[in-house]
């Protein structure tokens, strides 16, 4: 079975979500939208879009529990389920809840270092 295929999305921490947003902004040229991230659309050498987008985003960090890690890492998976099954069976710590919506079915694992790891099947055809 494949597990991980590739990143999903990064999130960050912050104290002040707001002024940090701001910060990458400014300084780094992140087009932060309102709901405080950005989507990097993928591209081949080309600049040809390639169908996938990796998001990024700053927030209060009240998503990762019960990590209190400053950061939360999402990786695409292509079967969400098979593969919580199988951490499960392999011992690892794997949270109860899954959420599916129509942005694809997500599941959480905390590695051994206490880190909130998301696992996230995108919808058919992305």
């Amino acid at each position: 079975m494949k597990r991980v295929t590739g990143i999903g999305g990064v999130f960050l921490k912050a104290r002040d979500p707001a002024s940090l947003q701001a910060w990458y902004k400014t300084h780094l040229g992140i087009d932060v939208q309102t709901w405080g991230g950005a989507a990097f659309r993928w591209t081949d050498d080309a600049g040809k879009p390639v169908g996938g987008t990796t998001a990024w985003s700053i927030g209060d960090g009240t998503y990762f529990a019960p990590s209190t890690s400053s950061f939360m890492v999402n990786y695409r998976v292509a079967d969400l389920h098979g593969l919580l099954a199988a951490l499960r069976d392999e011992g690892c710590e794997v949270l109860d809840t899954t959420d599916e919506s129509e942005f694809g079915k997500f599941g959480w694992v905390m590695d051994p270092e206490g880190n909130k790891v998301e696992l996230w099947q995108p919808p058919d055809g992305q």
